[in-house]
Formats: structure tokens, C-alpha cells, sequence
């Protein structure tokens, strides 16, 4: 540069007054826009402009700056351990915003141990402990388990971790990408068999039986049953999404889009103008959202959204929910229960009749009736239901057990007989609860 007769500095000086890169790079920034202001300069940085923070900033806050780049910290990284065909790269300082496991991977700006201690679990939680990483220093190059990665020497501002592309069956940790890839494979011409031939209508009723497997880990409040069945649920909708894809009806991204854009369009409180204050506020808001989005202009419309594939008792609540919106529904669970009571005389007043359609349908208007009085009430019907279903085959057992107790068999006593010890295992459940 001095031949040229272009005067130039180093700004060596700032890194030995610097604590640290965040501090580094403020202060470079700052050197750099002081020069800028009696005239135009030229910034070259050691590594690429676009991986340079001190640069970023720079750039953002003054226009009179040329900013040069060198070799990238990221390429040079890949290069050493032999890594070809470009890959992600990030700074060790930014590791903790990384949240995509995308492989080749490198991390550079490994100036000592505590921040490659962060890189370290940030890695390990996204590949796994065991996996092959390689350490690129001054020093040299060496392969290390990701383990390792805040146990070596060479630390500076130009070590770098590397990790390769992991083959699939190698990997010990898995993200969406990875399910949508076995799942392919599974459907491939030498794939699964059974996979092969399965339909969104063949495998319809393994979703519902899976969304109840998680509703009742849920229930046990068992986490490591929560955390499998939650993942076969996952499962379900990502098989119905490669499913859509090979039919080009949709592809995987699609249901993504889908689902984040509901999100945010419904959650207007939070990333649009809407206003809630409170649980109430943020419900309604959704419900209002979700009418627009879905076309809902009339009650009916929003009635017979409902889908029909629903449990009965969840079915009716929801149903009656949606009406009592357009006012359509019972002053309060006072005056619903007086409907049961109607139902319940027509109900035995077809059971007299003895016409097995009439008594059904009386019987349904009953159990309907009976919804609404516990949604008035407050209750969830469908978790009353089953915690009363629950409650009863308790009381079954425990009365069948006191039965034999006894020496005696349920077959041979008369209903006054099975009534009374009904009523003990009663009381003897109430004592516990007690």
C-alpha cells in the first residue's frame, strides 16, 4: 500500500484493549466511522465482510466506507477439515439464535473455552454428544467428539468447529426434515410394504387412536409418555403430509405455511391490532378471527362447521357453544335442565310405546339436553363423561371385590343384594378420598 502511495493503518491495537469480540467489534466499528468522517475509507477485514460483525455494523451506520473482505472464516474453516460444497456457518457468538440443524455446519469465532462451552451444549442438543466434529486452529486440525469441543487448545479468533453431514442412520438426534425423509423412504418403491400401500383413509383411524394415547399420558401426567406420544402424533401428520405431497395435492412446506400463518393471523392481539387483556379477550379474538378466515358469515355456517367426526358429548358442546354465540341458547343451566326434564318424559313415554326409532331418537334429545346443562354449567362434558365412566368401573371392581370377599359370586345376588355392596365400595371410596 505504501508504494502505491496510499496511506493505510492496522488496527491491531484495538484488539489488545478489546475484552472480547462484542467489545472487538464495537470498537473496530468505531475506529472505522471516526476515519470516515474526513473522507472516504476503505475497511479490509481479515475474513468475509458478510461474516465481519465490526463490518455489519460499519455498514449500517456510514455510506463513506468501501468495506473489503478476505477469505471467510467459514470457507477457510470447511477447507481445512476437508469439507467441500459449501455448508451453514455461524459466529460462536451469535450460537445461541442458531436453531436449525443444518449440516455441513461451521462455527468459528472460537476465542476461548467458555464460549466454546456454549457452542458445545447449543451442538450437542441439536446432534448429539458422540457426534464427529472437526477442531480447526492455528495449531492444526484433529477430529473430537462434540464432547470435546470446549476441551481443547488452540483457542482464537480463528478456530473454528466443523461438523459434516451425518448419514441418517448415524444420527442419534432428528428433526422435522428427518422424519419427512424416513417417511419417503418408507413409501419408496423398496420401501416398507405396508407403507407403501397406506392412504390418508387407511390410516384415518391410527391418528384418532394416537391423539388418545396422548390424552392419556396427559391424564397420568407421565412426561416420558407425553414426550413418545406427542412424536406419534407428529408422525400422523407428517405421514399425511408426504401422503398429500406425492399426490400433488400439497407439500410438507405447505402445511407448515398453513399452520404458522393460521397462527398469526388469528393471534391478531399479539401480531396485528387486535386488543386482549385477558384469557376471555384472547379467545374471542381468535373465535372472530377464525369466522373470517373461515368464510363464516351466518350462524349456520359456523354451526356446521363442526366437524361430525368429533365424540357425540364433545360434538353437542361445541354445537351449543357456537349457537349461543348468535343467541341461540338457554338463559342459564337452570332452565336447560328443565329441558331434560321434557326430554326424559318423552323418552319414557316412547319406551311405553315401544318403537325402537322413537325411544333412539328421545334418547338422543335427552343426552343432548343433559350437554347443555353442563356446558351452562361450566363443565366440559366430554371430560365429565369420561371421568364419570372412570368413577363407575371403579366402583365396579371394588364392588365386584368385596363380593368375593365373601365367597360369593356377582351372578347369584339379587339387584337389592348387588345394590348394597355397590353402596359400600361407595363409602369406601369416599373414606379414602377423605
Amino acid at each position: 500500500m505504501r508504494a502505491l502511495g496510499v496511506p493505510f493503518e492496522t488496527l491491531d491495537f484495538i484488539y489488545e484493549k478489546s475484552r472480547n469480540f462484542d467489545t472487538l467489534n464495537k470498537n473496530l466499528a468505531a475506529e472505522v466511522i471516526g476515519a470516515a468522517k474526513g473522507g472516504s475509507v476503505a475497511y479490509c477485514v481479515d475474513g468475509s465482510a458478510g461474516e465481519d460483525a465490526s463490518a455489519e455494523i460499519v455498514a449500517k451506520k456510514c455510506r463513506n466506507v468501501r468495506i473489503i473482505g478476505g477469505v471467510s472464516k467459514s470457507a477457510h474453516a470447511f477447507s481445512a477439515a476437508k469439507v467441500f460444497g459449501g455448508g451453514a456457518s455461524v459466529s460462536a457468538y451469535d450460537i445461541d439464535s442458531f436453531d436449525r440443524a443444518v449440516l455441513p455446519l461451521a462455527v468459528y469465532d472460537l476465542d476461548c473455552d467458555l464460549i466454546a462451552g456454549d457452542v458445545k451444549l447449543k451442538l450437542c442438543e441439536m446432534f448429539g454428544d458422540e457426534a464427529d466434529a472437526v477442531f480447526v486452529s492455528e495449531e492444526g486440525v484433529r477430529p473430537v467428539k462434540l464432547y470435546e469441543a470446549d476441551r481443547q487448545k488452540g483457542y482464537g479468533p480463528f478456530a473454528a468447529l466443523v461438523i459434516d453431514r451425518i448419514p441418517l442412520l448415524k444420527k442419534k438426534r432428528f428433526d422435522y426434515e428427518d422424519l419427512l425423509e424416513v417417511l419417503r423412504l418408507l413409501r419408496a418403491p423398496d420401501g416398507c410394504p405396508w407403507d407403501r400401500v397406506q392412504t390418508h383413509e387407511s390410516i384415518r383411524a391410527n391418528m384418532i387412536e394416537e391423539a388418545y394415547e396422548l390424552v392419556d399420558a396427559i391424564d397420568l401426567q407421565d412426561d416420558a409418555k407425553i414426550c413418545e406420544e406427542t412424536g406419534d402424533v407428529l408422525m400422523q401428520g407428517a405421514f399425511h403430509s408426504v401422503l398429500g405431497e406425492e399426490r400433488g395435492a400439497f407439500t410438507c412446506a405447505d402445511v407448515l405455511s398453513e399452520v404458522c400463518g393460521k397462527l398469526i393471523f388469528r393471534h391478531s392481539h399479539i401480531f396485528g391490532e387486535d386488543k386482549a387483556s385477558d384469557e376471555s379477550g384472547a379467545l374471542s379474538v381468535w373465535e372472530k378471527n377464525k369466522r373470517e378466515e373461515k368464510g363464516q358469515k351466518t350462524a349456520g355456517d359456523s354451526v356446521s362447521d363442526v366437524p361430525k367426526s368429533f365424540p357425540a358429548a364433545m360434538r353437542a358442546q361445541k354445537v351449543g357453544k357456537r349457537a349461543s354465540k348468535w343467541g341461540y341458547d338457554f338463559k342459564d343451566a337452570q332452565e336447560a335442565a328443565e329441558k331434560v326434564k321434557e326430554e326424559l318424559s318423552e323418552l319414557l313415554a316412547a319406551i311405553g310405546e315401544g318403537d325402537k326409532a322413537h325411544i333412539c331418537e328421545e334418547a338422543g334429545d335427552l343426552l343432548f339436553s343433559a350437554v347443555n346443562v353442563g356446558r351452562l354449567a361450566g363443565a366440559d362434558c366430554e371430560t365429565a363423561l369420561r371421568e364419570s365412566t372412570d368413577k363407575f368401573v371403579g366402583r365396579f371392581l371394588a364392588t365386584e371385590a368385596l363380593i368375593l370377599q365373601e365367597g360369593k359370586k356377582m351372578e347369584d345376588l339379587s339387584p337389592e343384594e348387588l345394590w348394597s355392596y355397590y353402596e359400600r365400595a361407595k363409602r369406601a371410596h369416599e373414606d379414602q378420598k377423605n
